[in-house]
This record gives structure tokens, sequence and C-alpha cells, in this order.
């Protein structure tokens, strides 16, 4: 590894740390709401949505940090990326409801997408920055 190359990936773990200091910041904001709302079910249900959100968020952001410049590549990415997040996003929360209905109801996909919504849009932020940057 040259000097050169070592910076670039130091910014994209920046990157990939503040996707995660964000999603983490916004739960902990939500958390007390939360639990006033919907007591330790509400708590529980949040960290559960924000998991599912934040894991395939981190992956697609890899995916796309390690992609080339090329516009191919770029479109290759978003289109592969939406389709993985959405997969395990929108697969993760089918499973768990239909598999354990008693302990994910309804109030469970409000979670979901608030937490897609924001890490969908921090990452886009964080790409799209990152991209006039270099």
């Amino acid at each position: 590894m040259t000097r050169a190359q070592s910076p670039p990936k130091t910014l994209d773990m920046r990157r990939l740390g503040i996707l995660v200091a964000g999603s983490l910041l916004l739960w902990l904001a939500l958390l007390y709401p939360a639990r006033q709302l919907g007591g330790d079910e509400a708590v529980f249900l949040s960290a559960v949505a924000l998991a599912l959100c934040l894991v395939p968020a981190l992956a697609t952001m890899a995916w796309a940090l390690r992609a080339g410049a090329t516009p191919e590549a770029q479109l290759l990415m978003m289109l592969g990326g939406m389709g993985v997040r959405m997969g395990i996003v929108l697969g993760g929360g089918l499973l768990l409801t239909h598999l354990f209905p008693e302990h994910f109801p309804a109030a469970f996909w409000i979670w979901l997408v608030v937490f897609y919504l924001f890490t969908l849009g921090l990452e886009m932020t964080l790409l799209v920055r990152g991209s006039k940057t270099n």
C-alpha cells in the first residue's frame, strides 16, 4: 500500500463511521419519546429496525465506495444497491412480522420506514459529497 492509497481508505472508513454514528444518534434521539409512548416494546422495535436498516446501508455504502468512478459502475451500484437494500430490509421485516407476529406488530413498520429513509438519505448525502471532493 502506498501513501497515495491510504487517505481514500481512511476517508471511506470515516464515511462509514459517520453513517453508523448518525444512525445511532437518531436512535438515541428517538429513544426517550419512544419509551414514553410505547414502553420497552417501542425501544425493542426501534433497535431491531435500526439494525435491519443499518446493515444493508453499510454494505451498499462499502460497495459504492469500492465501485469505480465510471458512469456504468455508478449506475450498477445505484440499481444493485437499491435492490440489495430493499430486499434485505423489506424481506427481513416481512420475515420477522410473519414468524413472530406477537413481537413485531404494525408499529414495527413505522420504525422500519423511519430508519430506512434516514439511512438512505444519509448514505446518499455522504456519497454525493464524497464524489465531489474526489
